[in-house]
């Protein structure tokens, strides 16, 4: 078994031995190097690779995440891999499916002790700071999915110096934040299971049954957030899920409002917010 403190590629082997591949990871392709997982993925899915197939990555050159932005990762430290899935939905519903991928990573990550919690639509915080990022794109015509592409990028044993000196304050690593180097092969293992059960749940029991558990781990629910899309900004309290998946929001005019897509800010930090929640439950208590 290899060390998981060295900074060792990942083991497709230990990987495959650890798994009970079912759909997700039953076709593993494994890369040193390429511009994009997604990129990647994408090619083979257009060439007809199987449902379920799983891109994975040491480094990527031109990493994409939501809104344009790149992805960061050295080699041998963190998790970046794409999937490929084809289900039978309309175009319509594909969003969920990224939802689904945002609560397989934070259950994945609090297997290793962290409470992670997901800011929406897919982010994976810990303590306010991002440790994953999700991006989710599809291909359809009349309306179907053709397939759709989950990128995911996971910061698991990077260090601070790895980071651009102006985002130190806004990301944060597993190893930091459960105080050791993580296993990246059982890691990957555990995520491919994580996703392929909350996958099949959702196209087993639809939406309404992944709500209330990514709702259980959401880091925005009762929190004043200001949202930017496009020419738009809307600022408002979250009061959690609609139906189908948007953002509910209870705007400071007291209107309701669904959130399709945009850049979710927290108005005056987490931080700041926690300390408000511990002094209310701390309020509760002396009442009671």
């Amino acid at each position: 078994m290899s060390d998981p403190g060295s900074h060792v590629p990942l083991s497709i082997d230990r990987i495959r031995q650890a798994c009970a591949f079912g759909l997700i990871g039953s076709c593993l392709h494994y890369v040193e190097s390429t511009d994009s997982t997604n990129t990647l993925a994408h090619q083979l899915a257009r060439e007809g690779t199987p449902n379920g197939t799983v891109v994975l990555a040491e480094t990527q050159l031109k990493g994409r995440g939501r809104l344009g932005r790149s992805w960061v990762s050295p080699p041998y430290r963190n998790l970046s891999l794409s999937v490929v899935l084809r289900p039978d939905i309309a175009s319509s519903e594909a969003p969920q499916i990224g939802l689904v991928a945002g609560l397989a990573v934070a259950e994945t990550v609090r297997e290793w002790g962290p409470h992670a919690m997901i800011k929406w639509p897919n982010d994976v915080l810990i303590d306010g700071r991002k440790l994953a990022g999700i991006l989710t794109e599809m291909e359809a015509a009349e309306g179907r999915v053709q397939f759709v592409v989950i990128g995911i990028g996971i910061n698991l044993n990077s260090e601070s110096e790895d980071f651009p000196p102006e985002l130190h304050h806004r990301l944060t690593t597993l190893c930091a934040a459960s105080g050791g180097l993580v296993d990246r092969d059982a890691f990957t293992a555990r995520l491919l299971s994580h996703l392929e059960q909350r996958y099949e749940m959702l196209l087993r029991d639809g939406f309404a049954a992944i709500r209330p558990l990514w709702e259980a781990l959401s880091c925005l629910t009762g929190r004043q957030v200001r949202i930017e899309g496009g020419t738009q900004t809307c600022e408002g309290v979250v009061t959690g899920l609609a139906a189908d998946g948007t953002l509910r929001l209870r705007s400071l005019e007291g209107q309701d409002i669904r959130i399709v897509a945009g850049d979710v800010t927290v108005v005056n930090g987490y931080e700041e917010s926690s300390q408000q929640s511990a002094a209310s439950s701390q309020e509760k208590k002396a009442e009671g």
